[in-house]
């Protein structure tokens, strides 16, 4: 870990270079790779693009970063750095494109968290697929090879919400040669080792947690085990075959040992490697500890701030992965079900080097991960993981294998919190209480020192958690716990705020339009949530992202492993009246600001146009809602 210190204090050659003259100040007249990244460049461990940078650059090789290349010129950020020595990487960003760009209503956002001031419109829709087909129109026999999280979830035939249609595997039309899934420091490296040993880049078909396309014909019996997919072709004609396809990608990638997925699409057969195992600790530690400046690159001086940055140069990643296996999340899909944990000597380094920040006043804004209590917990017994290939060892009742002490976790937070320059330590991300809940109404005393050791020392005065929904059948296909276990979460934190003369409040979000919710759900939610005393400040409008159940639930209408229909709200219709819906009750029987209809005269079939207002017209980004969605 370097210390931390002001940018002026540092050299131009401390980053990685993203201009020729750059290169040149290192005294290089080529580079091996160029890395595309849809967002600006920070050099921190929290950004895929400055991993991979300095994992390539920790095994000898020289890489350059463009970011956010103009994809609507002569291409010159494309052509600056020249014919790379080995190949082309390219991400689509922190975020899927798409999501990035359009809010659940399909409206362009005004801003982009991952741009210097914020500023929209500095990467393409798609950005991946863009990318990549100049690399391969300017330099066709190059190697290009894809990763990120654009890449990973759209690995194999998904439903793409903002073209409402089935995309095949990004590789059809993205010309890359090879796909990287999940957290990319292993493959990454071992691609660049065969490509610089002079193997051709159609060779490398056998190295894991990749993706390649072949001739369909191609003989892949020496693969074992191997689940031949329905074609992309089949699923377009029928939604069945989609979804069963989907249980198949989901089961494998939440094993501990995967099988080989081959899918056809047109004359091509795509073919994904399974993964990696977990990163070791010493393999995490070794990440985190690489070089890194943590600051964006001086480029970007005066242009404004980077929000994304903002939020995360105090914080602190402690693990990766996530075992909630919640049905619209993407996280177990790109890092994993099995948690990978730094030690807490890395992890407390860390801290310590960020109190040498001139920026940094004693505070710590998050000390976690994808979820923020799953460091270091793991299965009781391995071998029953081994053999195990549920989506989620929380749902439907927690694993009775898992070992959810966090004991080890603690004593992380009190060793950390005695670092001199420390303040406050805040926990940012989301903390599963179904994790430390002994059970529905029932609290294990060992297990309840968590929540009151965060209200004692890691909250700001507000815990926010993530019931999501109060609807038993909503939340059943969710893959998340009852409600009532959230009510028990709230007699406790009553009971240690009145214990220790505390006044912090409890936050709850939820998710309107997901999948099983109907309008009357809605309604429960508000009238249930308004009996506890809440006042609610936010609900979030599901979007269906690429390769989630919920959003095979959302196209296909039916649960994959029951095979039973699920009525979901698809039409902005639906979705906005969910929405208001909320808003209506929470405003106590008055419209939200902007709105007229009262639930009782919300539109059915034949009351479109009595739906409509200037504020809803706004809404839909100056576009009139269409009706319901053409089936395919």
């Amino acid at each position: 870990m370097p210390n931390i210190r002001n940018s002026e204090g540092l050299k131009i050659t401390d980053w990685l270079p993203t201009s020729k003259k750059e290169m040149e100040k290192r005294g290089w007249d080529e580079v091996d790779v160029v890395l595309f990244s849809a967002d600006a460049y920070i050099d921190h461990p929290s950004f895929g693009a400055a991993v991979v940078g300095r994992i390539l650059e920790d095994e000898g090789y020289r890489v350059a970063i463009v970011p956010q290349p103009n994809w609507q010129d002569d291409l010159r950020d494309f052509k600056k750095f020249g014919r790379p020595r080995l190949f082309f990487a390219i991400s689509g960003g922190s975020m899927d494109s798409m999501v990035n760009h359009y809010t659940a209503n399909r409206r362009l956002r005004s801003d982009d968290a991952y741009t210097a001031g914020g500023k929209a419109g500095q990467r393409p829709d798609y950005a991946t697929y863009v990318y990549s087909n100049i690399c391969k129109q300017l330099f066709p026999d190059v190697p290009v090879i894809i990763g990120g999280i654009e890449a990973s979830l759209r690995r194999l035939t998904h439903y793409d919400y903002w073209q409402d249609k089935l995309k095949p595997s990004i590789l059809a039309e993205s010309k890359a040669d090879l796909l990287v899934y999940g957290m990319g420091e292993k493959p990454i490296v071992e691609i660049a080792s065969r490509l610089s040993e002079g193997y051709s880049v159609d060779t490398l078909t056998d190295i894991a947690q990749t993706a390649f396309t072949a001739e369909n014909n191609i003989d892949l019996s020496h693969l074992n085990p191997l689940i031949r997919l329905n074609s992309f072709e089949e699923c377009v004609e029928d939604k069945v075959k989609f979804a069963l396809n989907f249980k198949h990608i989901e089961e494998e990638s939440n094993k501990y040992a995967a099988a080989y997925l081959a899918e056809p699409v047109g004359d091509r057969v795509v073919v994904v490697n399974p993964p990696h195992p977990k990163l070791t600790e010493a393999e995490m530690d070794h990440s985190f500890d690489l070089p890194y400046t943590r600051l964006p690159h001086p480029r970007y001086n005066g242009k404004g701030a980077i929000p994304a940055y903002d939020m995360i140069k105090f914080s602190v990643n402690a693990h990766r992965g996530c075992f909630g296996g919640c049905s619209f999340c993407t996280i177990s899909a790109h890092q994993g079900k099995f948690i990978s944990s730094r030690s807490e000597a890395s992890i407390l380094k860390e801290i310590e080097e960020i109190t040498h920040h001139p920026e940094f006043k004693g505070y710590i804004s998050d000390l976690g991960g994808p979820s923020a209590n799953m460091y270091q917990l793991e299965g009781r017994l391995q071998e029953m993981c081994q053999r195990c290939k549920r989506a989620s060892c929380l749902f439907p009742n927690v694993c009775q294998n898992l070992d959810n002490n966090h004991a080890r976790l603690l004593e992380l937070y009190r060793r950390a919190r005695a670092i001199p320059g420390i303040k406050k330590i805040f926990i940012g991300s989301g903390i599963r209480y179904d994790l430390f809940m002994g059970g529905l109404h029932k609290t294990s005393p060992a297990n309840l020192s968590y929540l009151e050791e965060v209200m004692l020392h890691h909250v700001s005065g507000r815990l926010k958690v993530a019931p999501e929904h109060t609807s038993d059948e909503v939340l059943k296909t969710m893959r998340k716990p009852p409600f009532n276990l959230f009510e028990q979460l709230k007699v406790d934190f009553d009971a240690i705020n009145v214990k220790h003369g505390l006044k912090e409040q409890l936050i709850p979000y939820f998710i309107s339009s997901h999948p099983a919710c109907r309008d009357c759900d809605m309604r429960e939610l508000v009238e249930r949530t308004k009996r506890l005393d809440f006042r609610l400040e936010q609900v979030q409008d599901f979007t269906p992202t690429p390769m989630t159940l919920s959003s095979t639930i959302y196209y296909a209408g039916i649960d994959p492993y029951t095979m039973q229909e699920v009525y979901t709200a698809t039409t902005r219709e639906e979705k906005l009246r969910q929405r208001d819906a909320f808003f209506w009750y929470k405003n106590g029987g008055r419209p939200a600001e902007g709105r007229s209809a009262s639930p009782s005269r919300q539109p059915g079939p034949k009351g479109k146009e009595a739906f409509r207002s200037k504020s809803e017209h706004v809404r839909f980004g100056g576009q009139k809602p269409k009706g319901k969605r053409k089936e395919k």
